[in-house]
């Protein structure tokens, strides 16, 4: 047991100007952290004993998972990512060591960067010593310390610039292998945030920058949450807005017939959807198509949606480049002959078709069926622009952003919408990176394949945040047992009785004994400041000692959850601690 005036725990009353979200303000007021520098934070006491219990949950899990714990350097040479597959789209974010010390790098000076993840450190390691079937499948984790340039930190440990994270990679002979080691890790993601007593959800993710062919997030519902989630109660479907799907298309939707001849008409000055909504011409959204066009891997390429919906960016990743960005003005004008407010997909107005990689249009445009699009001429628009007629399309896909209220693809009914905080994700990675880096086995008739991988993160020090903003109230921290940094808070209200004393440490035994971590309020301070101190921090079960109480033979007990304060008499103490420890711990 810990003695709070011989311990550390520096609460403080007023919050930090500059904590924004209550998670970020009751990890500064009661103690957990303090902050060195933008997204750099110090661990203090309380703040490291919640980050070890989350760390050895997680270890325990991820091992009954199938996991083999190891240790990688932080420092990378920058070459290992150059071989791999996402050096161009990752090397913005991350963060560059100068090894001479000066600014400068000799010409056969290495460079090196600090990781974000080991994706270019585990394959070649793996390629190195496994290359027999026999020896595989693997799963190998660690728990540790990421780097990532973050050029707006805040939120506390929601977004910084070092984190604690496990990421763990795993290794097989084939896809069936693969979706068995991410079956056994998902579900090892589900048992730690039970444990933890996060109310973590999955939903269906994009790859992002990590590729792969699926993956799933993990997310905290929360409302200062950096993601959006649809979901569906009826059919328990769930991804984040990046990933959603919607039925707002029916798959069986016939082709519109074309309403009449295309016909130019001029459109001085007006250059966005809401200006041709409004009169006079009074084109709605709905039955517009918008035009944007991208540069990806070094050629412009046009994405076509209806003019009311909004592109998901996340969603341009299916088309293979490996990367992209808007394109500027002065980049469009040279192919389609306008400038932006004035663009379309008609054929044969496209001034330079053939410096396009493709155009892709959304399959939502088909419900415009007949709609007006721009000309490629500076102040004009067409109108009657029939979708199969008349625009030219490379391929059809999913490329807008879903919205609340919209159909379920599952149930039909109304997708809902809620904010969350992602803390775990978890991908099939396919042969995208032991491709690059030649991480191949042999199976029994001596011929060579690319293992099938896996990788999976879970932030630690951000979890820890997630779960204070998912519990607090407006006194402080609300912890779930498994996670608080004390389970059992003794508040000796006259720490200068030698009987008190006692007590409380015959008390603090007893819930050793059951298995709880006892922390004795032992300070020279006055009830309310104890009594605040215990609200702020939140430890689950505090029990206070006082000399009237003693005096009337009782203690008392109360749940940090509940209102309620019971009184024990000093005969049951012991006996109702320890049955009080091991229901929490029971229930956990």
């Amino acid at each position: 047991m810990k003695f709070w005036s011989q311990y550390f725990i520096p609460t403080l009353k007023e919050s930090p100007a500059d904590a924004e979200i209550p998670s970020h303000k009751l990890l500064i007021r009661a103690g957990l952290v303090r902050k060195l520098g933008g997204g750099l934070y110090t661990f203090l006491p309380l703040g490291l004993r919640v980050m070890q219990k989350l760390t050895q949950i997680c270890r325990e899990e991820i091992e009954r998972g199938g996991g083999i714990e190891l240790q990688m350097p932080h420092v990378h040479p920058a070459e290992n990512w150059q071989q791999g597959p996402r050096w161009a789209a990752a090397r913005e974010i991350m963060v560059r060591v100068d090894s001479a010390g000066d600014g400068k790098r000799g010409p056969r000076e290495p460079e090196y960067v600090l990781g974000p993840t080991h994706e270019e450190v585990i394959t070649p390691l793996i390629r190195a010593e496994i290359t027999s079937y026999r020896d595989l499948p693997k799963n190998f984790f660690q728990i540790a310390t990421k780097f990532r340039n973050e050029i707006r930190p805040r939120f506390g440990l929601m977004r910084a610039r070092e984190f604690v994270m496990m990421d763990a990679y795993s290794f097989d002979t084939a896809d069936q292998g693969a979706i068995k080691s991410y079956q056994a890790m998902k579900t090892a993601y589900e048992n730690f945030f039970r444990r933890i007593g996060a109310q973590a959800i999955a939903v269906e993710a994009d790859t992002g920058v990590m590729g792969g062919s699926f993956s799933h997030e993990f997310m905290i519902p929360a409302e200062i949450g950096d993601d959006d989630i649809l979901y569906s109660e009826a059919s328990g479907y769930a991804a984040n807005r990046e990933k959603a799907t919607s039925a707002l298309v029916p798959a069986d939707l016939p082709a519109a017939e074309p309403a009449g001849a295309v016909e130019e008409f001029a459109t001085p000055g007006i250059v966005t959807i809401a200006a041709l909504a409004s009169a006079p011409y009074s084109v709605p959204g709905d039955k517009q198509f918008k035009t944007l066009v991208y540069i990806g891997d070094g050629k412009p390429f046009l994405v076509v949606l209806r003019g009311c919906d909004e592109l998901e960016e996340a969603k341009l990743g299916s088309l293979g480049f490996g990367v992209f960005r808007p394109a500027t003005p002065e980049e469009i004008e040279p192919v389609m002959g306008a400038k932006p407010g004035s663009l379309g997909t008609v054929k044969g107005t496209i001034k330079n078709p053939d410096a396009l990689a493709g155009i892709f249009a959304d399959q939502a445009i088909r419900l415009v069926g007949n709609g007006v699009t721009g000309a490629n001429k500076d102040g004009f628009h067409l109108r009657n622009v029939n979708v199969q007629r008349d625009l030219a399309v490379t391929r059809f896909g999913d490329f807008r952003r879903v919205q609340a209220g919209e159909p379920d693809s599952i149930s039909g009914q109304p997708l809902k919408l809620r904010r969350g905080i992602e803390v775990g994700h978890i991908f099939i990675l396919g042969t995208k990176y032991s491709d690059k880096y030649g991480a191949v086995y042999t199976d029994d008739q001596k011929q060579n394949h690319p293992m099938v991988m896996g990788c999976y993160g879970i932030g630690i020090s951000r979890t820890l945040q997630a779960i204070i903003e998912q519990g607090h109230d407006a006194d402080g921290v609300v912890w779930p047992w498994n996670a608080a940094p004390f389970h059992v808070l003794i508040c000796v209200l006259d720490p200068q009785l030698p009987e008190a004393m006692d007590l409380a440490k015959k008390l603090g035994a007893a819930a050793e004994s059951a298995g709880a971590d006892v922390l004795i309020d032992d300070r020279n301070e006055r009830p309310g400041v104890k009594f605040k101190d215990a609200d702020l921090i939140g430890i689950p079960l505090r029990l206070t000692i006082g000399g009237k109480g003693l005096k009337e033979g009782i203690i008392e007990l109360k749940w940090r959850t509940s209102k309620d304060v019971a009184k024990v008499p000093l005969a049951e103490a012991e006996a109702m601690i320890a049955t009080a420890v091991r229901a929490a711990q029971a229930k956990a």
